[in-house]
């Protein structure tokens, strides 16, 4: 009767364990998640008053990153951060200018974010143009393959129209631009759909 110790494995008795331990704490996270979500309203209004107000000037709260690659998608994460009032702390977040997610400052990151999202925050669902709303997210791409540039729609005319869509952004900073003046290859639309806090 001693010796049936020897025959089993222990090592690999306790990475099995260990392996079902973390599925059923994986599965128990993600009911956690579904069970504590609650969806809310994105919040246009307070997404375009902020965009009027930060436009051509910045504010204080956050870092500015003109000067190291852009602000654009800096400031586009700050207005959808004023319209949801939710941040994600795993994938979209900003603490300081050193920690911060790639999402809040990187326009493919955002994008990828946003219309991925499984999590607390802002939800985004790419759109045609005439499905846009005020408080959306644009992004251009210049030379057809790469998407670099982000800006907030802040108000439409005729929504068929790139002449009647109005925007804000940073770098270079633009309050009420229309969107036809900018020279791109390409353009995609986000519509920011709901937020889960």
């Amino acid at each position: 009767m001693k010796n049936w110790k020897k025959n089993i494995n222990w090592k690999n008795c306790f990475k099995e364990n260990a392996r079902k331990r973390d599925r059923r704490k994986k599965i128990c996270i993600q009911l956690n998640w579904v069970i504590k979500l609650k969806e809310k309203i994105y919040n246009r209004q307070k997404c375009l008053e902020y965009a009027n107000q930060w436009a051509l000037s910045r504010n204080p709260a956050y870092y500015d990153y003109e000067k190291i690659g852009g602000d654009c998608t800096n400031f586009a994460s700050q207005c959808i951060f004023a319209g949801s009032g939710v941040m994600n702390y795993n994938s979209w977040y900003y603490k300081n200018g050193n920690n911060k997610s790639p999402s809040w400052t990187g326009v493919e990151f955002l994008y990828n974010f946003l219309v991925n999202n499984k999590g607390v925050g802002p939800h985004g669902m790419e759109v045609l143009q005439n499905q846009i709303q005020v408080g959306d997210l644009v992004q251009l791409s210049s030379n057809g393959q790469r998407f670099t540039h982000s800006l907030i729609i802040v108000d439409i005319g005729n929504v068929n129209y790139l002449s009647d869509i109005l925007i804000a952004t940073h770098t270079y900073d633009a309050l009420r631009r229309p969107l036809v003046t900018y020279d791109f290859e390409k353009i995609r639309f986000v519509h920011i759909d709901k937020i889960y806090e």
